[in-house]
């Protein structure tokens, strides 16, 4: 464990810090206002740490730190360090995949257009970047009659250049011919910039111009030209008519969504110009370090716009939180741009609905990210290998049951049990439990109920045959319970006196920390925060939940839509439904008389006469 500098020795200056291990490898990189401050933080009782930062200090040897005139060149500094030695405990990022861009390479002699992928060259233009590459030559396509600039290779090019003969491109009017000296260098250097200034969102100058050149042709009774300017206006408006305006023509900003859990985040942004959505981008965050929400966001500010951002840095950054440090990234931004950056919260109109669409990007994003995890053999067997090694199972934990308790109150009280085997959910063998013993708030005898439950139902089916077995009739190789050490003591006292200690191993895991804890241990196990172990109780725990949360809401619901038609004799739920609709609504039988009611062919005498008693009242 590193061991604390004299704290005299520490400036109080704004600088990088860096934590190494042993073998002086960097294995963390933070900045800070005043070093001495927040290098104290460190040097604290260890128990007061957040799990992952004692982790960190824990694993260092030595912590060293670098001056600098002012907290923008801290966060400059910081971010330099961190793509050098890419700690283990700092936040890492991923491109959840490699977005295709448009590019226009103004570093040819005749400049071309073309879809791209992977690093940037400089000197280049880049738009996007685009969901999907055809997205991009769809539009594309519509430009080139209207900027007919070439998008063929340099070989290509050359080979009609000494042939003396355009592509087809020429032909069919996407292509100016440059190989073939068809157009001037500087008109072609024209159609270039014209087709910039659209991709850069100034679509009306672009329609302004083609409707005079238009006119003026026809004006000169130049009719096949003038056709060419239509056709070219005509596919101009298409490409226009796909960019969904979302601002005033003048706006240009970016917006950001996202979706977390404890481990990771997906990250969606927007791009907009001109008013127009001209691209977005997403990636994956590893949160190697604990984060709260607003250094999250300021996290994902770094990777945005350290990196070369192709659509330039926009006067506004819309945000789903302030960034903790606001002035002090708006100011960093502020000097990237060259003029003030703002960074805000949308709160109404346009923009909040289109950070909402971001947001939902972000969670679709996610849930395809977890889904790819969880798909994967590989993964699912290094999962229920780890979980094997780390919590010193007999055995790979083929079938994990995990349970969670749910209510409002101490109303409509629920228990939920899933089951994963081989790592995938077995939603067939989900169950769900109506707590019948307690009353009030104790999740701890609520838990113990369907515990119980549960296992004395294993116990009375396995001594029965094959099959005559019920629902409960497979032992977990892991039972897993949500919650810290009271819930873990409850689940091995079940098991205790139910007589299957020795045959059921059982760990529970706290939200708060991501701690496993296991019987008989006061510590938590630490569970490697990248490990497809603890993915896997995350998962299991958040589903557990999610089954919970819905069963509970679902008998809430039916608690609060009873009806006055309940309790009939011989009207079950389906001749209730087939009631309410030959009448139109249950206010609508409450007024139909005997008569009406016994006229209906499939409802019986016995029980028409039972629902108009029932629904009889003195105002009838």
């Amino acid at each position: 464990m590193v061991e604390r500098p004299p704290t005299g020795t520490i400036p109080e200056t704004p600088g990088s810090y860096q934590f190494k291990d042993g073998d002086g490898r960097v294995i963390y990189v933070g900045k800070a206002k005043s070093l001495r401050s927040r290098l104290s933080n460190y040097f604290q009782n260890p128990r007061n740490l957040p799990t992952r930062t004692r982790q960190m200090v824990e694993s260092a040897e030595s912590v060293e730190w670098i001056q600098v005139a002012n907290e923008v060149e801290a966060l400059m500094l910081e971010y330099s360090l961190i793509q050098r030695h890419q700690p283990r405990f700092n936040v890492r990022y991923r491109d959840d995949k490699s977005y295709p861009f448009l590019a226009v390479t103004l570093n040819d002699q005749w400049p071309r257009a073309m879809v791209i992928r992977g690093k940037h060259k400089k000197g280049n233009r880049y738009f996007g970047p685009f969901g999907h590459a055809y997205a991009i030559r769809e539009t594309l396509d519509l430009l080139q009659r209207t900027f007919p600039i070439r998008t063929c290779s340099e070989g290509k090019f050359d080979r009609h250049a000494r042939l003396g003969k355009p592509c087809l491109d020429f032909h069919i009017e996407k292509c100016a011919g440059p190989c073939v000296d068809e157009i001037d260098k500087a008109t072609y250097d024209n159609l270039v910039s014209d087709l910039i200034l659209f991709l850069e969102g100034d679509t009306d100058e672009i329609v302004s111009k083609l409707e005079a050149q238009m006119l003026a042709a026809a004006e000169n009774q130049e009719f096949e030209l003038a056709a060419r300017h239509r056709d070219r206006l005509i596919s101009v408006r298409k490409a226009v008519e796909k960019q969904q305006m979302v601002g005033a023509r003048s706006e240009d900003f970016d917006i950001i969504g996202m979706e977390d859990d404890e481990l990771e985040a997906a990250v969606q942004v927007f791009y907009v110009r001109k008013g127009r959505v001209m691209g977005r981008r997403g990636f994956i965050v590893d949160k190697a370090e604990a984060l709260t929400t607003d250094e999250l966001v300021a996290r994902v500010l770094e990777r945005l716009y350290f990196a070369d951002n192709p659509l330039g840095h926009p006067k506004k950054v819309f945000v789903p939180h302030l960034p903790s440090d606001q002035e002090l990234y708006e100011e960093w931004l502020s000097e990237l741009r060259g003029s003030a950056v703002t960074i805000g919260v949308p709160q109404r109109g346009e923009k909040r609905s289109l950070a909402e669409t971001v947001t939902q990007n972000a969670k679709e994003a996610f849930t395809r990210h977890r889904l790819k995890r969880t798909a994967d053999h590989n993964s699912r067997s290094k999962a229920l290998n780890e979980l094997q090694e780390y919590l010193g199972l007999a055995d790979a934990p083929l079938r994990i049951e995990c349970y969670d308790m749910s209510h409002i109150q101490g109303t409509d009280y629920v228990g939920s049990m899933v089951v994963m085997e081989d790592a995938l959910p077995k939603k067939s063998e989900y169950r769900r439990f109506k707590i019948k013993t307690v009353d009030g708030n104790d999740d701890f005898a609520a838990m113990e109920e369907v515990l119980t439950r549960r296992f004395s139902n294993y116990l009375r089916d396995r001594e029965k045959p094959v099959d005559q077995r019920g629902k409960f009739s497979y032992p977990p190789q892991l039972l897993v319970v949500d919650g810290g050490k009271g819930q873990l003591g409850v689940a091995v006292r079940v098991l205790d006196e139910l007589g299957l200690t020795n045959e059921i191993p059982v760990a529970s895991l706290a939200k708060q920390f991501e701690e496993v804890f296991l019987p008989g241990q006061s510590e938590p196990i630490k569970l490697p925060r990248q490990s497809e172990a603890l993915y896997l109780l995350q998962r299991i725990r958040d589903e557990s939940h999610r089954f919970a949360i819905t069963f509970h809401r679902q008998l809430r619901d039916k608690r609060m839509t009873t009806s006055v038609l309940d309790g009939i004799k011989g009207l079950g739920p389906e001749r209730k439904k087939k009631l309410i609709k030959a009448f139109g609504g249950v206010r609508a039988v409450q007024r139909a008389s005997l008569d009406e009611l016994i006229a209906l062919p499939w409802l019986p005498d016995s029980v028409a006469e039972a629902v108009y008693l029932k629904l009889s009242s003195p105002r009838r």
